[in-house]
């Protein structure tokens, strides 16, 4: 069985790299919420002064949001966790019926890695002696059986973000008076994304004045379209 064999990258939160993975997802479930919630209220109050339906449109797509983004999260992590474990238990079955065959693969691995015949033949056999199972998940599969990732907890945490994220243009719209909303919820927007782009980012080792650049951009084209929308809606229900 090849290491190649697994598609995907596992969801571990067993090394620093796979906290900063799940920290990252956490600020770009934030960045969602901010944009897709931001459009929403920018677009509805440019058709409407009524601080009522900004609220309700406001507090639907948070919701909405939130669940949806929970259960994507649920679904994928599901879906991921059900291959390790299939990719686990195969691997299982193979230790226990070519334990030899196995042994000779684990120190291929480690061969393939740089070590020595020699070195990597001791290696392999030493880890063996220890936990078979273990050294192959790791080496060859890049599992921590110990280790693999609760979906629900994904899908609270993805939930929790988008909702921390959606609720700053919520309430960026709702606290300012009624003309100056949609200027005040602009610019708390911008920041906020300039914020979330700079952090995920540099969490991800990127160029973080190009992350910034990117997401704002995108933040504002999001709004300025709804707001156009909401304000074409509005004249037409006026007229």
């Amino acid at each position: 069985m090849s290491a190649l064999s697994h598609a995907g990258e596992p969801h571990t939160m067993g090394s620093l790299g796979a906290k900063l993975n799940w920290l990252r997802a956490g600020v770009l479930g934030a960045n969602d919420g901010i944009v897709s919630t931001a459009g929403l209220v920018v677009g509805v109050a440019a058709a409407t002064s009524a601080r009522g339906p900004i609220l309700t449109a406001g507090i639907a797509g948070l919701v909405a949001g939130a669940v949806s983004m929970a259960l994507g999260e649920y679904v994928s992590v599901s879906t991921q966790r059900d291959t390790e474990r299939a990719l686990l238990a195969k691997e299982s079955r193979e230790l226990t019926e070519a334990p030899e065959a196995e042994l000779e693969e684990l120190a291929g691995l480690y061969r393939a890695k740089g070590l020595g015949d020699e070195t990597a033949r001791q290696v392999a056999t030493e880890l063996t002696a220890h936990d078979a199972f273990a050294a192959h998940a790791e080496v060859e599969l890049g599992i921590d059986p110990s280790e693999l990732t609760n979906p629900w907890h994904a899908a609270v945490s993805s939930a929790i973000s988008f909702t921390v994220g959606a609720a700053l243009p919520l309430l960026a719209i709702l606290l300012p008076p009624a003309d100056a909303r949609i200027p005040v919820t602009f610019a708390v927007v911008l920041l906020a994304l300039a914020l979330t782009g700079s952090i995920s980012a540099r969490l991800g080792g990127a160029n973080p004045r190009r992350a910034v650049l990117r997401v704002v951009f995108g933040g504002a084209v999001a709004m300025v379209v709804t707001f156009a929308i909401g304000a074409l809606v509005g004249a037409t229900g006026a007229g």
